[in-house]
């Protein structure tokens, strides 16, 4: 069916490097042209817009927002003044910073064991140095940032490694940055990460992201670019896998208990501890790849979703 001539009733938000969305949005936005639903490719901080001309806003491929978080969440809260926004402000703002995770643990659910390093704390090369641990590789990365950008692996147990993190730990809290100090779960080298998508609330589908970061942060790995580049491939989640992220799921409307409906799209990362059980390396409410690709129906699947709340 050929894109419809009548006024667009979604806005699909991306961002100014992707003005006619990322594959996986086009597969979306063709499911949802065929099922008559008249979509616009909007770019999220065009000063032009008038986002109330739009009904409905779905958030997609806004990837560029970590450098203005501030900027995005009042775009979130603006919009939703005018129009039904997919996901909720409020769900963005929480989502926005990995500080989430916390809320997650304090729930009981089993997340990568994390320090948090505060950036008002002033911390010194040597009270940094002191959070590392004594082996082991692990990661830093500021607690807003997406596509593991402004993120690196170090060894623990060599000096001129630990002096880089120290470095990149420094340089991120220099600049008023929180940063977050992970072990590196070594499963995730052979058994590789687990995203699981859930559309309305429901599980849709399964990939396997394979590891990203092979050593140190550097930074014109990424200057200039929205994401690092993953391989992902279908996959089966487990039924440990599955049932930390239908825990996950369940817990959301805890956090947000003025919620009247689950949430339109969801993504669990989840990765293997050393004993090889599932925890929560991030979950992804904003503007996740939904892998669409990877899994037959899932575009259309996710269209009767987003039709079903116009």
């Amino acid at each position: 069916m050929p894109p419809s001539s009548a006024p667009a009733r979604l806005a699909i938000a991306t961002c100014a490097e992707l003005p006619e969305l990322d594959q996986d949005d086009r597969l979306l936005r063709d499911a949802l042209e065929a099922r008559g639903v008249a979509t616009a490719a909007v770019v999220w901080d065009d000063p032009t817009v008038d986002w109330s001309a739009y009904p409905t806003v779905l958030i997609r491929s806004t990837w560029d927002y970590t450098d203005r978080a501030r900027q995005f969440a009042d775009w979130t809260r603006r919009v939703e003044h005018s129009s039904a926004l997919l996901n909720p402000a409020e769900v963005v703002a929480w989502n926005i910073d990995k500080t989430y995770l916390r809320d997650l643990e304090q729930r009981g659910l089993p997340i990568v064991p994390t320090i948090w390093l505060d950036p008002e704390r002033n911390m010194d090369a040597r009270a940094i140095h002191t959070r590392f641990p004594a082996f082991g590789d692990f990661v830093i990365k500021p607690t807003v940032s997406a596509g593991s950008r402004d993120t690196g692996r170090y060894e623990a147990g060599d000096t001129p490694s630990r002096m880089l993190a120290i470095t990149h730990a420094k340089n991120l809290l220099g600049v008023g940055r929180h940063v977050m100090l992970q072990r590196y779960l070594r499963q995730v080298d052979t058994v590789g990460e687990t995203a699981l998508v859930y559309v309305d609330g429901q599980f849709s589908h399964a990939v396997r992201k394979s590891a990203l970061l092979a050593g140190p942060y550097r930074r014109d790995e990424t200057e200039g670019v929205l994401y690092r580049r993953e391989r992902m491939a279908p996959r089966d989640a487990s039924e440990a896998e599955r049932a930390v992220a239908d825990r996950v799921m369940a817990t959301i409307p805890e956090v947000f208990p003025g919620l009247d409906r689950p949430l339109l799209y969801a993504r669990v990362d989840l990765i293997p501890d050393d004993e090889g059980k599932p925890v929560i390396l991030e979950v992804e409410l904003i503007e996740p790849s939904l892998f669409l690709e990877h899994a037959p129906g899932s575009a259309e699947l996710l269209a009767a979703a987003v039709e079903a709340r116009l």
